[in-house]
């Protein structure tokens, strides 16, 4: 029998509040199952189990607050000792087609979320007094109510302005702490390099011209797998700064810092992105952040970032020079694409280019090993095809 404990997603998490289960004592668990959902500062996140069993008790009720490594449910590895109640028989598949709600704004647990779409309850009426996420728990009372039993817009509790005001104000503490330590214990230097986007820019358009909207690639896509490639390339960079010293990151593991409706930010991280293809790149980013942005995080989608990747392009930006979040030795910054002079054999035309900066940790590596990464992503970048 081991434990399941409330796990650490994010170097800055300290304790987290159990939102909900998503198993009960006795089902068998297969590793990388959701069995929990966790509230953290920033986010409600899936939690995965990570072995195989079935499981025990559940130690820790729904609402609860307990520190990081506290154990939450005890997982029988061997399944020895315990029953696997029956399955159940089948839920006949309705025949008419329930329509969907629309996606709402009203905080929720992501089981939640999935039941109300299946269940075609309005999650937008089922908000909890004190801005507490709806859990399925309350989806599943709603789908049993008539219709003339649920509250009525008007009267539905909705997230007070006060809970957005607690969460956004928790949000920007943990934040502070974080970067507030990163400029006092780690000595930055910075690099920028500008980059012609032209080849770059012509391979997408010749990229995305048999493919439909929904699978077309950004931008974006091509900097996250330039800056990928160069990072395998440059592993002093790719990594952590632990016990004065450096430790390197077992694969490339990109965080992309992806701003929040209402504020705040989130990485999700792209594991392996050195070897993922530039299509795969795009799908994993398109739905990585579609889900940080609506809540539907799991954990392992926190866990284990070697470096950070900010792109401030779309907001205007013609570059960022970022803060480095520890215990990382590295971020990298985008500004946006923009057609700029640029000078070519002695001729002066006109490029669609971008401005690419590094933040370094100059306790792991010094500018020559900066200028190396970002010449390597230029590099990459005038070879698209390779990527």
């Amino acid at each position: 029998m081991s434990d399941f404990t409330m796990p650490s997603l994010g170097a800055d998490m300290d304790q987290g509040t159990l939102l909900e289960w998503l198993v009960s004592p006795g089902d068998r668990v297969h590793k990388g199952d959701p069995v929990a959902v966790v509230d953290t500062s920033k986010a409600a996140i899936e939690v995965e189990v990570f072995e195989d069993g079935v499981v025990g008790e559940l130690l820790v009720p729904p609402g609860t607050t307990v520190q990081v490594g506290t154990p939450l449910a005890r997982i029988d590895a061997t399944g020895s000792g315990m029953s696997t109640p029956a399955a159940s028989p089948a839920a006949p598949a309705p025949s008419v087609a329930v329509p969907r709600p629309p996606r709402s704004s009203v905080r929720a647990t992501p089981l939640a979320r999935r039941l109300a779409d299946e269940l075609g309850v309005d999650i937008d009426r089922l908000g909890r007094p004190g801005g507490l996420p709806v859990r399925a728990e309350d989806v599943r009372a709603a789908a049993q109510r008539p219709p003339s039993d649920q509250p009525a817009v008007e009267q539905r509790p909705t997230e007070p302005p006060s809970a957005v005001a607690t969460r956004h104000d928790s949000m920007r503490a943990t934040i502070a702490a974080r970067m507030s330590r990163a400029n006092r214990d780690i000595p930055h230097y910075f690099l920028s390099s500008d980059v012609d986007l032209g080849p770059a820019m012509r391979w997408l358009r010749e990229h995305n011209l048999p493919l439909p909207v929904a699978e077309r690639v950004v931008p974006a896509a091509l900097l996250l797998r330039a800056s990928a490639l160069a990072a395998a390339a440059t592993p002093e960079l790719n990594g952590f700064w632990v016990d004065d010293g450096f430790v390197p990151g077992d694969g490339v593991h990109l965080a992309v810092a992806t701003s929040l409706r209402g504020g705040g930010l989130l990485a999700p991280v792209l594991h392996d992105a050195d070897h993922l293809s530039v299509d795969a790149l795009m799908a994993a980013l398109r739905d990585l952040v579609t889900r940080a942005r609506t809540g539907r995080l799991r954990a392992a989608e926190l866990s284990d970032p070697t470096l950070t990747v900010t792109n401030l392009g779309d907001q205007g930006a013609d570059s960022v020079h970022g803060v480095i979040y520890p215990p990382q030795v590295a971020l990298v910054g985008f500004g946006r694409v923009a057609d700029r002079p640029w000078a070519v054999e002695g001729l002066l035309g006109v490029r669609p280019s971008t401005t690419v900066t590094l933040a370094a940790d100059h306790r792991a590596t010094d500018g020559f090993t900066g200028s190396r990464f970002l010449a390597l992503v230029d590099h990459h970048l005038q070879h698209p095809e390779d990527l």
